[in-house]
């Protein structure tokens, strides 16, 4: 009997898992989550059509893009990746996967709304006392106002903070427009041969078998090699 705990990864649950499980409750995708459900995003929502199938809702995608770019992930495609291989990624994106498509052409067609967005998000941040967001700082450090993290920020400071935020938030913007411009390898690519599960399984069982093929011959041929060198000391 195994002394270790077993591995499930194909173990079914009676019950679905709840998405309020996956993050610990100070967890800054549920913060971002929170504050972007509380914007108001009703001209992004009329700006969609009646026809045609229904699109992620606006406050999805920008979710999923303002956690992103405080994190330091600004290009779309990565953004869908993450979205799949990240449970903060898969949390904020309420386990859907828009693709890299979506995701830019969201940022395009509402950049100028997104910028406004973003700067509400990360005052919001501040004014509850938050001075980092991610990797972006909001405690005015580029400022000579000194304001402290739990006095009340005076009008003329919050003014220059938010003209800071403004800039930085372009700066957001422009990295983000420079990454989805990059041409990124998307993932791994794997051989069509072993793109199915069942196949790439019995391929690398049958890689490993080569392997060790390899690595007996190599060390059969050192033995001889060794008997070899042996027999000369003892030949006259």
């Amino acid at each position: 009997m195994s002394r270790f705990k077993p591995v499930r990864r194909d173990m079914n649950y009676l019950f679905p898992p709840s998405m309020s499980d996956w993050l610990p409750e100070h967890h800054l995708a549920r913060f971002i989550v929170e504050i972007v459900e509380q914007l108001d995003l009703k001209p992004m929502e009329r700006a969609y059509g009646t026809s045609g199938s229904a699109p992620f809702h606006p406050a999805l995608l920008l979710s999923i893009l303002v956690y992103g770019y405080a994190t330091g992930v600004f290009s779309s495609r990565k953004l869908e990746n993450a979205t799949y291989d990240s449970v903060a990624f898969r949390f904020v994106a309420a386990d859907e996967h828009p693709d890299h498509d979506t995701l830019n052409t969201f940022r395009k067609r509402f950049l100028k709304e997104m910028e406004v967005l973003m700067v509400q998000v990360l005052m919001i941040a501040r004014t509850l006392g938050v001075l980092h967001l991610g990797n972006i700082a909001l405690d005015g450090s580029k400022l000579k106002a000194n304001a402290s993290k739990h006095s009340a920020l005076s009008y003329g400071h919050i003014r220059k903070l938010e003209e800071q935020l403004t800039d930085e938030v372009k700066q957001l913007m422009e990295l983000a427009e420079a990454a989805d411009n990059e041409k990124i390898p998307d993932g791994i690519n794997l051989p069509e041969e072993i793109a199915r599960r069942e196949d790439r399984l019995k391929a690398i069982a049958a890689a490993k078998i080569k392997i060790e093929e390899r690595a007996k011959e190599r060390f059969d041929q050192d033995d001889t090699i060794r008997a070899s060198k042996c027999l000369a000391l003892f030949t006259p």
